[in-house]
């Protein structure tokens, strides 16, 4: 029910099943596989979700994938619609479909299928309908999470949505065609369908069948208007909107770390967990000695429990009075876990060449899951775990740095770890990610984004001072400006430390049984041009650190920037992004529970 709560809302999961269960005279015949063939076919729809894509069983396996949540889901909201006695007319006064990225696009030519072929709807009446009950959020800039499906799939799989999906098309290009009646060159950009490839492009069709489209970060939502889909922003300027991500306090906070909550209450009531603005209470406590001194044993609190839960779940042996470097996302280039990677290289150089030097004991801790036909990203996982083992049996560093890769990434791992974290590891190249959360969830608890302007970061610093938080490298026009000559071989030739770092890990100082392993490091920073600019923001990266952990040797400026941080998380609590879902969007209003 929720936190509170006195009305629940209903989870539906779907599975792919056959009522011919076992065929015996098949299995009596000698036709083992025969006899449950189909219960075998049919349970693969939904045995593994999104599996990998990339070969072209893969994909089709995908493609059935979104296709049968989609019809599954539809089905039940127009059944439960109408069981109530509900005009067709009625549908977007009713129900609002939010498509969570492209995944559900398939959501418009399927309404239109049960609108039309089920509900006997004139085409005008049908789309007018869809486009109403449905709205769309995008969560992310990158052309290849913009999904495309080839037409042979729909040709093969779903004739008559590509029926409708063809016909959505006409009537919209006729549409633009009048407002710009010689440029073929936006006809070509604006059109439901690839020809150069022969697909049908998911993201053009979620924005034309919907009301709303709404990017998750005020500088995504900028970016996706005017960078990504500018012509459809310039033909539908009413759609596009904003909506910055929030993360429930409830959980995060409340229940993820019951110290420093519990402090919260004392101090402010227990109003908060409802109302996160009102942390704002706590912000003139950070001038409070007391107060400091509470919530820096709120934190150590938190630390020593999960150094306990990572001992006893994974054998890890931890120092909870060290730094806690936090850097916790899906694996990926432009999240950057590459970026940390090296400078954690350059870090350990300068403890090796300076072995005697007073530092701030860092522990850094990485986690998080690669795609599985993302090869890339797993290179990039046995890239930090070889630096963690050399680095972590060093008797020069041992005491003053430590790396871990944590096993098995997992919200259950994410509500042990935010809360004993110092430092958040937001690190994208500007202009990639589209918000974030787990930068939400490590403000609320108190640890300082070490960042750069992109996402909510950007938002975040605005809420919590430059002064209580750590941003580096390029800006967004910077890395675009950037895109017709930027070299990464001039850091390498002109940074010392860059190429003493890369050349530790090209010459196999960490894989010294698996010789070139890292050879795919060297292509993508090298020889590739290093498209997500690693090298561009290393040296900024480094210095960065340096000043985090100064600033962190001062146990009671740490603890002031902290507390300025949790008492400022406020806009960040998805009760706020909800209601901004619910009144500009869905047209929901609160329904009073007796």
């Amino acid at each position: 029910m929720g936190y509170g709560g006195r009305t629940i809302n209903t989870l539906r999961l779907w599975q792919a099943a056959t009522p011919a269960v076992f065929d015996f005279g098949e299995f009596s015949g000698g036709d083992f596989f025969g006899a449950v063939s189909d219960r075998v076919l049919a349970e693969s729809i939904t045995r593994v979700l999104y599996p990998d894509d990339s070969t072209p069983r893969g994909r089709s396996l995908r493609f059935l994938q979104e296709f049968f949540l989609v019809r599954c889901s539809l089905a039940d909201i127009v059944l439960r619609f109408r069981k109530r006695g509900n005009d067709w007319l009625a549908l977007p006064d009713k129900v609002a479909i939010q498509l969570n990225d492209t995944h559900p696009a398939m959501a418009v030519p399927e309404l239109m299928r049960i609108l039309l072929d089920e509900a006997k709807l004139g085409w005008d009446q049908a789309w007018d309908l869809t486009v109403r009950t449905l709205a769309y959020t995008n969560h992310t800039l990158l052309p290849e999470a913009l999904e495309k499906w080839g037409i042979d799939l729909f040709e093969t799989l779903l004739p008559r949505h590509l029926e409708i999906v063809y016909e959505i098309n006409r009537r919209f290009l006729d549409q633009v065609r009048m407002r710009h009646p010689s440029d073929d060159a936006k006809l070509a950009r604006v059109s439901l369908i690839d020809e150069g490839g022969r697909k049908v492009r998911m993201a053009n069709l979620a924005i034309v069948g919907s009301h709303s489209t709404n990017g998750v970060a005020a500088i995504h939502s900028e970016l996706l208007r005017t960078k990504t889909v500018p012509d459809f922003a310039e033909f539908f300027p009413d759609h596009f909107n904003n909506k910055t991500n929030g993360v429930t306090p409830r959980r995060w906070l409340l229940l993820a770390n019951p110290d420093l909550a519990k402090l919260l209450t004392e101090a402010t009531g227990d109003g908060w967990v409802n109302d996160l603005s009102l942390l704002r209470k706590i912000d003139p406590l950070a001038a409070d000695s007391g107060f400091r001194r509470k919530f820096i044993s709120a934190k150590r609190n938190a630390k020593v429990k999960f150094v306990d839960w990572i001992k006893h779940t994974s054998g890890i042996n931890l120092d909870p009075d060290s730094l806690f470097d936090v850097q916790i996302k899906r694996i990926h280039e432009y999240k950057r876990q590459l970026l940390n990677a090296i400078q954690c290289v350059v870090w350990y150089n300068r403890l090796r060449a300076n072995p005697g030097q007073d530092v701030t004991p860092k522990t850094v801790l990485f986690a998080g899951k690669a795609a599985p036909a993302y090869h890339l990203a797993k290179v990039i996982i046995k890239l930090i775990t070889s630096i963690a083992r050399v680095v972590n049996a060093d008797p020069t560093v041992r005491g003053k740095f430590r790396i871990e890769f944590l096993p098995n990434y997992s919200c259950t791992l994410a509500e042990h770890l935010i809360p004993a974290s110092d430092v958040s590891e937001q690190i994208s190249t500007a202009g990639y990610e589209a918000s974030g959360t787990s930068n939400m969830k490590f403000m609320m608890n108190g640890a300082l984004t070490v960042g750069t302007r992109d996402g909510a970061n950007i938002e975040i610093v605005e809420e919590c001072g430059e002064e209580n938080a750590f941003m580096f490298g390029l800006t967004t026009e910077q890395v675009i400006s950037s895109r017709g000559w930027y070299n990464p071989h001039w850091h390498y030739d002109n940074e010392p430390e860059t190429r003493a770092a890369l050349n530790l890990i090209f010459e196999n100082h960490f894989s010294p049984d698996e010789p070139g392993i890292f050879e795919p490091i060297r292509d993508v920073l090298l020889t590739k041009g290093d498209y997500y600019l690693h090298l561009a923001d290393l040296m900024g990266y480094v210095e960065t650190q340096k000043k985090v952990a100064i600033t962190y040797s001062d146990s009671q400026l740490w603890a002031t920037k902290a507390i300025h941080n949790v008492a400022r998380s406020g806009k960040f609590s998805s009760d706020r992004t909800i209601n901004e879902y619910a009144r500009q969007i869905w047209g929901a209003k609160p329904c009073p529970v007796e």
